[in-house]
């Protein structure tokens, strides 16, 4: 459905198969991230406040050439937080913060996620 249009590059990078994970916090930090991405209800405001501040602590933690990404990920979740799970809200945020440049940060993370820290995130399944 369209509300959950705003958060397709969150709920995509949130779901996967996890593996070994080594690298420091960076990755101990990603692998949290994720594992709370798993259940992720967009519904549920709790929910979003977590996954929120998993992104955050994963944002600090990031190597340097990640932070941009992780800040417009960190960025784009708080919008959909502020949105309070209003479907033409979403809509609207899916549109006006371009998608390209979302799954651009994603691209970058989930490659390096699997390079640095062994985190598959494009598997599906929890």
């Amino acid at each position: 459905m369209r509300k959950l249009a705003a958060l397709a590059a969150v709920v995509t990078m949130s779901v996967g198969a996890l593996t070994a994970c080594s690298g420091g916090n960076y990755c101990d930090d990603l692998k949290s991230y994720v594992d709370t991405g798993k259940n992720l209800d967009t519904k549920k405001p709790a929910d979003l406040d977590k996954i929120l501040a998993e992104s955050k602590k994963v944002e600090k933690s990031a190597p340097k050439d990640l932070k941009d990404d992780w800040k417009v990920v960190v960025d784009y979740i708080g919008k959909v937080k502020d949105a309070n799970g209003d479907t033409t809200k979403l809509a609207e945020l899916a549109k006006t913060e371009g998608m390209t440049k979302i799954q651009a940060a994603q691209e970058a993370i989930t490659k390096q996620a699997k390079d640095s820290c062994k985190i598959d995130m494009n598997s599906t399944g929890n």
